[in-house]
């Protein structure tokens, strides 16, 4: 096993598996956190206004998943700018990653094409700024692993 582990090949390949596997499982991890913050932010804010079905409060839902990206944008910061290994951060990074393009879905789902449009925009800038920071190839690829399986969900019409 030692000796897989020292062939540059077996370990970039691995390294891509870890990737995905372990991002697969951090994105659920963080849908459960999702629900978590948005079940407390109700509570909290449940004291001050009722929640029923009858409430329009328009305003809300788009204020609850900015506010999440916020927070993840918040951790996502410390994490990328920590001493962690480039693997464990490569990892990390399909999680802004995906909430920031799941996000702007959620937000533009009306419009397809501009939805489209800006989540492209968003994954080139990212895109960008990591070949002018000469960033690791692991980066590079989770930020396409995502952005790819976004674009197809999307095409296929598939629901998060």
């Amino acid at each position: 096993m030692l000796k897989i582990l020292r062939n540059r090949n077996a370990k970039n390949i691995l390294s891509a598996v870890a990737v995905a596997v372990f991002g697969f499982i951090l994105l659920n991890l963080t849908f459960i956190f999702d629900a978590l913050y948005q079940g407390i932010i109700r509570r909290i804010i449940g004291i001050f206004i009722a929640f029923d079905p009858d409430t329009n409060l328009y305003w809300f839902p788009p204020l609850m998943h900015g506010s999440f990206v916020v927070v993840i944008g918040l951790i996502s910061w410390l994490v990328l700018k920590s001493k962690l290994k480039v693997i464990y951060k490569a990892i990390y990074m399909t999680v802004p990653v995906a909430v920031v393009l799941v996000t702007a879905g959620i937000f533009l789902y009306r419009w397809p094409s501009v939805s489209y449009t800006v989540c492209g925009l968003f994954s080139f800038s990212v895109l960008y700024y990591l070949y002018r920071a000469k960033q690791p190839w692991l980066y590079y690829y989770s930020l396409i692993l995502v952005s790819i399986t976004l674009l197809v969900m999307g095409i296929l019409g598939v629901d998060i």
